[in-house]
């Protein structure tokens, strides 16, 4: 039945790509859409792409921030024969429908989403790779867990709880807000609520999202990690200013069988920065710029073992 939906789409919402790829826009169900591309229509291997935090789409592109990072990703992948698929956060729908209570959002929602993308794509393609980008990493490494894949690819993952990783960017950047926020961390841990937070931190801690916040907190990648008996790897930009390089060789700590690849000079939304850190704040709106010709070979070279 899925094969049977799924060739309906592409016979009626096929473009050509200017790569000479084919394009289809395809609804997996009434909150998760994406983009399949393909060169070759009889590939059985298919990389699923899964985005960051916040309300990212396909392209990896959020409202104030355009830099088509997972566009140019699918497309370099694509062009060396492998078929992927990119899809919106369930965030965009709910966000353009004027229907999103963020009160009521968990993070298993985007774990459930990347089961259904899998589940949509199974009886098609017989080996399907997770490409995770940083919070997506995470939600691959779960999914995994719940149905199964081949390999998976983590770009950028973190290697703690998204609590300890915030206080430790709290204490490069805001040191004066840790002892707050390691209070408000474990009043939400043990009551499901954080009431006396700096209004600094209020985009972390405000009442709607935190039970968003308690539910990503449960999670410590490198425990996660451990429990996945599948190929992985592991890849890390040295110029990321968002993820440091620790987290990666945390979860290489954690699994030493997985392979650890650092890309000189990429930066967290995959672009190769010569020059300082105002070149890499701009890049995050470049959408023009190409993504690491080094990450494309690297993750061509895994899927391909």
């Amino acid at each position: 039945m899925r094969i049977a939906v799924l060739l309906c789409f592409v016979l009626f919402n096929v473009t050509l790509h200017s790569q000479n790829l084919l394009e289809s826009n395809l609804r997996v169900n009434n909150l998760i859409a994406g983009t399949l591309l393909e060169k070759n229509s009889e590939s059985d291997t298919l990389a699923i792409i899964i985005a960051d935090s916040g309300p990212t789409d396909r392209n990896g592109n959020q409202r104030n921030m355009q830099n088509n990072s997972l566009k140019f990703l699918a497309e370099k992948i694509t062009e060396e024969g492998i078929s992927t698929f990119r899809y919106d956060k369930r965030l965009i729908p709910l966000i353009r429908q004027n229907t999103l209570q963020e009160e009521r959002l968990r993070f298993d929602d985007f774990v459930n989403d990347a089961v259904a993308v899998i589940s949509f794509f199974k009886d098609k393609y017989s080996s399907i790779i997770l490409i995770g980008h940083a919070q997506g990493s995470l939600i691959a490494m779960l999914a995994a867990q719940k149905i199964e894949v081949t390999k998976i690819i983590s770009i950028a993952g973190m290697g703690e709880s998204i609590d300890q990783l915030i206080i430790g960017q709290l204490e490069l950047q805001a040191p004066g807000l840790v002892d707050n926020a390691k209070q408000a961390f474990k009043d939400l841990k043990e009551t499901g609520k954080s009431k006396n937070y700096s209004q600094g931190l209020v985009t972390i801690f405000r009442p709607s999202v935190q039970p968003f916040m308690k539910s990503w907190i449960n999670y410590d990648p490198s425990e996660i990690i451990t429990e996945l008996d599948l190929p992985i790897l592991l890849i890390q930009g040295t110029k990321n200013l968002q993820i440091p390089q620790e987290q990666a060789e945390l979860l290489k700590s954690a699994k030493p069988e997985a392979q650890l690849i650092l890309i000189k000079d990429m930066n967290h939304v995959l672009k190769q920065i010569e020059g300082d850190d105002l070149e890499n704040s701009k890049s995050y709106n470049e959408p023009y710029r190409p993504v690491s010709s080094e990450l494309i070979k690297n993750i061509i070279s895994f899927i391909n073992e």
